[in-house]
């Protein structure tokens, strides 16, 4: 038996809604599935607008944009997460203030946040682990009374509520990631989410490469202009495509990857610790983006890693730290949590469709290794 830790989704009603785009030969952005999905995703996160973007990152570009980063600004946020967080406030010349995260959750820790702030602070952006949601409306309340920007980086986290409200609706920005390890995906994609009313039109500008295009098309004005510094960041016609059945599948998709979920963890707790196996607070409902362990050590997860892999089970670490990246030689931090989760953590396999006979031979040879 041959176990992936990932199997990319594939529904197979994709390659209809692909045929059309290229019948009705709309292919690049701003066609009729852009349109649907960009409807879904706004009811979905409940937010004001939702702007279908290349991937993750070019989101969280326009979010940098949008938040007005400037060289110095400080931004606060975790160094357990992928790079494509820190990326767009590195090249804004930000100063990255790395907040230590959550044994619990691995999600950055509110009560550290407050300590960190400083007159320069201007955003904090913090990231649902695993599609758990971080202490969000403690954080969110921080940021209001310091007139701080609260940016969500969701990558993981489509479909997954805290209290009843959406994740990616409590910030004044967000953003989704559709890559294919995702819960639904389109390869490679993306999508910045609008709490905040005052920053809609400047994202409709962003979107439309910095010009007011949208304007135009709403006869405001005769013609369209450059009136501020953006990029392409937009998603093509055929990703859209690609993206919308599963989008409209997302809870049947979901309810899979939780039950998936929900196997792992009743079988390994039947011998494994509560503090090896995931948190999931009160108030929070995920979407089964991923199922990890803890273990002891280093060289204890790298001995469980060869010991599936010969069993044909694929099983891998997550992040490597970001404040102790060659691109930070000389500002030493440390984050002790950070650090220690990010040496031990292992990644099991869990995509739609993982059969249950797999996971209770995933979860054997576990129990086997223990033993």
């Amino acid at each position: 038996m041959k176990i992936p830790f990932n199997k990319p989704l594939i529904l197979g009603t994709e390659k209809q809604h692909i045929s059309k785009v290229i019948n009705d030969r709309k292919i690049s952005a701003n066609g009729d599935y852009s349109r649907k999905c960009r409807q879904k995703l706004a009811e979905i996160f409940n937010c004001h607008q939702a702007f279908l973007t290349s991937n993750c990152t070019s989101a969280l570009e326009m979010a940098t944009l949008l938040s007005n980063i400037e060289p110095e600004d400080e931004i606060i946020m975790p160094s357990f997460t992928h790079v494509g967080t820190a990326n767009p406030f590195q090249r804004a010349c930000a100063k990255i203030v790395w907040c230590d995260i959550r044994p619990g959750t691995k999600n950055i820790d509110e009560k550290l946040i407050e300590k960190l702030i400083t007159n320069k602070t201007k955003a904090v952006v913090v990231v649902h682990y695993a599609g758990i949601s971080c202490q969000i409306e403690e954080i969110a309340e921080i940021c209001r009374k310091h007139e701080i920007i609260l940016i969500e980086d969701c990558a993981m986290a489509i479909g997954s509520k805290y209290n009843g409200k959406a994740l990616g609706s409590f910030g004044d920005l967000a953003v989704v990631s559709f890559h294919e390890t995702k819960n639904i995906h389109c390869g490679e994609g993306g999508a910045l989410l609008v709490n905040n009313p005052e920053m809609l039109e400047m994202a409709e500008i962003l979107i439309n490469c910095g010009t007011n295009r949208t304007h135009f098309e709403l006869s405001k004005t005769d013609h369209y202009s450059w009136v501020a510094k953006s990029g392409n960041f937009q998603m093509s016609e055929l990703q859209a495509a690609f993206l919308y059945p599963q989008l409209m599948d997302l809870e049947k998709i979901n309810n899979n990857r939780k039950l998936i979920w929900d196997l792992y963890f009743s079988k390994l707790s039947e011998f494994l610790s509560s503090d090896q196996l995931p948190f999931v607070p009160e108030k929070c409902i995920h979407n089964a983006h991923l199922f990890y362990l803890i273990l002891k050590s280093e060289q204890q997860r790298k001995a469980l890693i060869g010991y599936l892999k010969e069993a044909g089970i694929e099983s891998v670490f997550h992040y490597i730290p970001l404040h102790n990246s060659p691109i930070r030689q000389g500002e030493y931090q440390h984050l002790p949590v950070t650090e220690k989760v990010a040496s031990t953590i292992l990644r099991l396999p869990l995509f739609y469709g993982l059969t249950d006979s797999e996971v209770l031979f995933i979860v054997e040879k576990i129990r086997d290794y223990f033993k």
